[in-house]
């Protein structure tokens, strides 16, 4: 038997998870998001539900237990986009890149 990958994310993560091939499911609140998963877990030709962390955070106590009893589907959370605002220039990007090739800040004269 074959199943299914489906996923489940907010507007503005739905329409890169498409670009990706999935078929992913528009969720604009947590409350949706668990609706949609309760039914995805109803649906037995899904194996695998890809749902942004941003949702999964949000789900109730008892669905949470629910998944963890279950084998199938496998309920993944991914993490979301984070929007940032951009740096103060390129010594800004220059600091940030070599702190995270260092490990810690440097200060540019």
């Amino acid at each position: 038997m074959s199943y299914r990958v489906r996923a489940i994310g907010r507007p503005e993560v739905v329409a890169g998870l498409a670009l990706a091939g999935l078929r992913p499911t528009e969720a604009a609140t947590p409350e949706q998001g668990a609706a949609l998963l309760k039914e995805m877990l109803a649906a037995p030709e899904v194996g695998v539900v890809l749902i942004e962390n941003g949702l999964y955070d949000h789900l109730p106590d008892d669905l949470r237990r629910r998944i963890g009893r279950r084998p199938l589907p496998m309920v993944v959370p991914f993490p979301g986009p984070t929007w940032q605002a951009l740096g103060e220039g390129p010594e800004a990007y220059i600091v940030d890149l070599l702190r995270q090739v260092i490990g810690y800040r440097v200060r540019l004269r």
